[in-house]
């Protein structure tokens, strides 16, 4: 059993954006997919924890870009989970062409118990005698937001859609950033020229709930809200 998951891909027109490369939000939704794919590899996936009731839960995310590639270009994904702490684990992400780095990112995991709503502990999850690498992208913690966005740009609403919604019944992780995106227009997220994305997860939501959406300018770049009846459903930066 590999504790290195690779896969080879093309950048297909489904995974780009209005500039014909893989879009922001398709980058955090590969990770995801091939996160997915090692994770049942592992005998740690959903067909081995849902039967536990148990369930991973995505606490935050980064992203670093160097280069998006375009569409039709082939690169090579790979992903390895870190040792796991008790509580939680982070799991690393390349992906490369070559020998260019292509975009980096890390995800940061709890396991929840869906019967008690409770968190499981991750280190238990793991199967014995799993050699790790050590190897590590974007050391360092994650980051540090304020939550108070009284003077921020206030966007509207989100309403939740059921597209957004994934086998746990609550929204993906993967969609919040979509909906992120969505908040600036086609040239606004142009000019945004992203290098960094990061997200922290604060609560869940669920299809038909309304997200209230604010914006924040600041000197690495933009900072972005997500609440409900005034409580954090996740916060995000962009440099």
């Amino acid at each position: 059993m590999s504790s290195t998951y690779l896969r080879k891909l093309t950048v297909l027109p489904s995974m780009c954006d209005g500039e014909g490369r893989l879009g922001v939000p398709n980058a955090f939704a590969l990770f995801m997919d091939i996160a997915t794919e090692h994770a049942e590899a592992l005998g740690i996936g959903m067909k081995d924890l849902m039967p536990r009731d148990l369930f991973w839960l995505t606490v935050r995310t980064k992203l670093r870009f160097h280069r998006r590639p375009a569409m039709i270009e082939q690169a090579e994904a790979a992903t390895w989970p870190e040792a796991p702490e008790r509580s939680r684990c982070n799991r690393d992400y390349v992906l490369r062409q070559g020998d260019e780095l292509l975009i980096e990112g890390k995800t940061e995991w709890m396991v929840m118990n869906m019967r008690t709503g409770r968190l499981h502990p991750a280190d238990a999850v793991f199967p014995q005698g799993l050699e790790l690498p050590e190897d590590r992208v974007l050391p360092g913690p994650y980051m540090r937001l304020d939550e108070g966005f009284e003077d921020a740009e206030d966007l509207g609403a989100y309403t939740v859609r059921s597209t957004d919604i994934d086998v746990g019944g609550h929204m993906n992780n993967a969609a919040y950033v979509r909906a992120i995106a969505g908040t600036f227009s086609s040239r606004e997220w142009r000019a945004l020229d992203i290098r960094e994305m990061e997200v922290a997860f604060r609560a869940p939501c669920y299809e038909g709930e309304t997200l209230r959406v604010q914006r924040r300018h600041t000197d690495p770049g933009v900072e972005i809200k997500l609440s409900r009846d005034n409580k954090t459903i996740a916060l995000a930066r962009i440099q």
